[in-house]
């Protein structure tokens, strides 16, 4: 294993090119898995231009939009970390919405946002064509390991301590979700890609 430190344009140009080649057809489904404090929907923001330069259409997803309501999501109040770990995300219908559809032989009409966190009601968007050779980029926290259809996947990891460092005061009652996703999942072993990223201004490739 080897970590190669690169600059962040330089990031986006090697994540758009291993996207690019990665084979799977018609759609691609890519997940960038983060912590909020590692900013992965920055990433993939970052990755829709140069991957339509490629010639690929990109829909653009976070799990943000696919929470469950808050009645079922804060159960246990609204600081629990093992709540947050296993229930705040509708894996369900990311899968129905979002994964399923764009499976070898779905429809690719996907449903960009579904849930809105802060008013708890349905966003009632309208489902968006994804043409075939399109590319979603999916961003969002503790997605590996929990056997989602996905076709590549990209893991930001923060050592514990920047993870500490780096989350708002505010935020600290997720961390213990954050320690037992590493412990139990060990996403670092699963994802195809991973990106440390303890300095958020210096990101580092792991090589296998």
């Amino acid at each position: 294993m080897r970590v190669r430190p690169v600059s962040f344009n330089a990031l986006v140009t090697e994540l758009a090119a291993r996207i690019t080649t990665h084979p799977a057809h018609p759609w691609t489904r890519v997940a960038i898995d983060g912590p909020d404090a590692a900013n992965p929907a920055h990433l993939a923001d970052a990755l829709v231009e140069p991957l339509r330069v490629h010639g690929h259409p990109v829909q653009r997803v976070s799990t943000a939009d696919f929470l469950r309501p808050a009645s079922l999501r804060l159960e246990q109040g609204h600081q629990d970390p093992d709540s947050f770990y296993l229930n705040w995300l509708d894996t369900n219908a990311l899968r129905r919405e979002v994964l399923d559809p764009l499976s070898p032989n779905g429809t690719g009409q996907v449903l960009p946002t579904l849930w809105n966190p802060k008013t708890d009601r349905a966003t009632r968007a309208q489902r968006i064509p994804l043409p075939p050779n399109g590319i979603l980029l999916l961003d969002g926290p503790l997605l590996l390991g929990q056997a989602l259809p996905l076709d590549l996947t990209i893991h930001l990891r923060l050592s514990e301590p920047a993870l500490a460092r780096q989350t708002p005061a505010p935020a600290h009652w997720t961390l213990p979700a954050f320690k037992r996703y590493t412990e139990e999942v060990d996403p670092e072993s699963l994802a195809d890609i991973v990106i440390r990223l303890d300095n958020p201004a210096h990101p580092a490739l792991v090589d296998p």
